[in-house]
């Protein structure tokens, strides 16, 4: 679609060195949901945060299998520096498919899941995804429906972590302890 062209043609535009060092700081918290990984396996930890822990991982997982290997390859949208020869990525050129963009989708799934959980931490938590999806556009790795797909993805994701998949698998696990018990 040419206005998402014109669009990140215009971020391109202003770039500076200061907003390129922070994007590329907020897109790198993104990598490979490496950083929202060790944040559900550190909330996982804790006792008290556990439940939240173990919903970003069922939200994560959500995202990979979902985002990253089915809808990534059925698409197959190739990155928007690939199609405009006058779009400059930001940085190393990222590989594979555009769309969605799952730096979007495991960023969001991680706040919502911690939004659900905790309200107060929750609200900064979903800044910073907001700054990491805003990150692909102005790096130029992505259009702005990848990001904007891949972040609804991503609260679709935790809030089915938060309200069916957890509370099913606590219910299977306080089902079969009591038969245990019981036996």
């Amino acid at each position: 679609m040419a206005w998402e062209a014109d669009f990140l043609l215009a971020l391109q535009n202003i770039r500076t060195p200061f907003m390129d060092g922070l994007m590329t700081f907020f897109s790198m918290l993104g990598h490979n949901g490496i950083f929202c990984l060790i944040l559900g396996i550190l909330l996982i930890i804790i006792k008290k945060t556990r439940r939240s822990g173990i919903e970003v991982i069922i939200a994560m997982l959500l995202s990979f299998i979902i985002s990253y290997l089915i809808v990534k390859n059925l698409v197959a949208r190739v990155r928007p520096f690939e199609t405009y020869d006058f779009l400059v990525p930001l940085g190393t050129a990222p590989k594979g498919w555009s769309f969605p963009s799952v730096h979007s989708t495991f960023a969001f799934a991680t706040a919502t899941v911690i939004f659900c959980n905790y309200k107060k931490i929750g609200i900064l938590a979903l800044v910073i995804a907001v700054l990491v999806a805003f990150s692909r556009l102005y790096m130029g790795a992505h259009y702005p429906t990848d990001v904007l797909v891949g972040s609804v993805f991503g609260v679709i994701f935790a809030l089915l972590a938060n309200y069916l998949i957890f509370p099913k698998c606590e219910k299977w696990i306080q089902n079969r302890k009591g038969k245990t018990t019981n036996a």
